[in-house]
């Protein structure tokens, strides 16, 4: 099973941030334009694993707080002038970074390892290639990104609203042709 964990998004949120993109998208006719019923906030990616009772268990024991989140200003990695990945930025308190953290440490004895460097939160609009935000050096960046970079500084900067994530949740990755399918496979509670 390909499995990450990751927070859910408000639907007035999801359709705000769904209606930016819609406007944009021509722009950019050469990457893979994420889907609305997948936006969501990564905390940790597994990959393929086998382990899923562990996980579950693990997960389990993770505490946390309600994360006030908002959604606000875009942006590319690994860089705007060589943009493989567009996305929508996540502003929190230290909760969030606290949360990751906590599963990081959980999954940790599971062979599971963080991120290098520090948590940046954020919400994958559009991808190119192979859509990691640190590609290989043959990979480059998408033209039509940058013509998205530069629509965006006449735009300003967008708002597209706050909300407070009560629950985190282990996801399967189902990927098709037609796109990745996410199934929620069990959810945990922020108190």
């Amino acid at each position: 099973m390909r499995l990450f964990v990751a927070l859910d998004i408000d639907p007035e949120i999801r359709r705000r941030i769904a209606e930016f993109r819609d406007k944009l998208r021509p722009y950019a006719p050469d990457v893979r334009w994420v889907g609305p019923a997948t936006f969501h906030i990564t905390l940790q990616f597994l990959g393929e694993s086998a382990k899923l009772d562990e996980i579950r268990s693990a997960l389990q024991q993770v505490r946390g707080a309600a994360i006030p989140l908002s959604f606000r200003g875009t942006g590319f990695f690994p860089n705007p002038k060589s943009p493989r990945v567009f996305w929508i930025g996540i502003e929190s308190d230290e909760s969030l970074q606290q949360l990751a953290n906590a599963i990081g440490d959980a999954l940790g004895p599971f062979g599971f390892q963080r991120d290098k460097g520090p948590f940046k939160p954020h919400l994958t609009l559009a991808r190119a290639g192979s859509g990691r935000p640190r590609p290989d050096r043959r990979e480059q960046g998408a033209s039509g990104l940058r013509v998205v970079g530069m629509k965006l500084q006449e735009l300003g900067v967008p708002d597209f609203g706050a909300m407070t994530a009560r629950e985190f949740c282990l996801y399967e990755s189902q990927l098709s042709p037609s796109g990745a399918k996410y199934t929620a496979l069990h959810r945990y509670p922020l108190r």
